[in-house]
């Protein structure tokens, strides 16, 4: 869904975001410095999602996630070459049309999350912590696990 923003957007350059929220963030009038950060910020989580790719215990979805989000903001271009990337335009696709996590990813992350339960008692943190963190941990992987893959 687009919004037609009243501040002269042109809506073609007003992608709709992950939320669907549909607001136009990208407009002309925006200040060049927001659009930069936004950028800067897309590109570091895109190349975090790249390395995620070879790397298995660094998730790639979460990182394409905020990516595309920067760049729906900030670069039409940007936005364009990630949704086309081989490797990580799938499961930015997967996300928006089903809300899909990949079976793969959803295995690392599962697995992942009683190891850092783990290495948060290892190092030290009281009881609470411990706890606190694990209750956390728990409700996140219930979560992922509810996604469809």
């Amino acid at each position: 869904m687009i919004r037609f923003a009243t501040n002269g957007c042109d809506p073609a350059m007003c992608p709709t975001d992950l939320s669907c929220h549909g607001e136009c963030h990208c407009s002309p009038s925006a200040p060049r410095g927001d659009r930069l950060m936004l950028q800067a910020l897309g590109l570091g989580a895109a190349a975090l999602a790249v390395a995620g790719v070879a790397l298995p215990l660094l998730p790639t979805t979460p990182f394409v996630l905020l990516s595309a989000w920067a760049f729906a903001r900030s670069s039409p271009r940007l936005e364009a070459w990630l949704r086309d990337h081989p490797r990580l335009g799938p499961p930015l696709k997967a996300w928006e049309e089903r809300r899909a996590i990949p079976r793969g990813a959803k295995a690392v992350a599962v697995a992942s999350l009683p190891l850092s339960g783990l290495l948060v008692h290892a190092s030290g943190a009281g009881l609470a912590v411990t706890a606190a963190v694990g209750v956390a941990l728990a409700c996140v992987g219930g979560w992922i696990l509810t996604r469809p893959s």
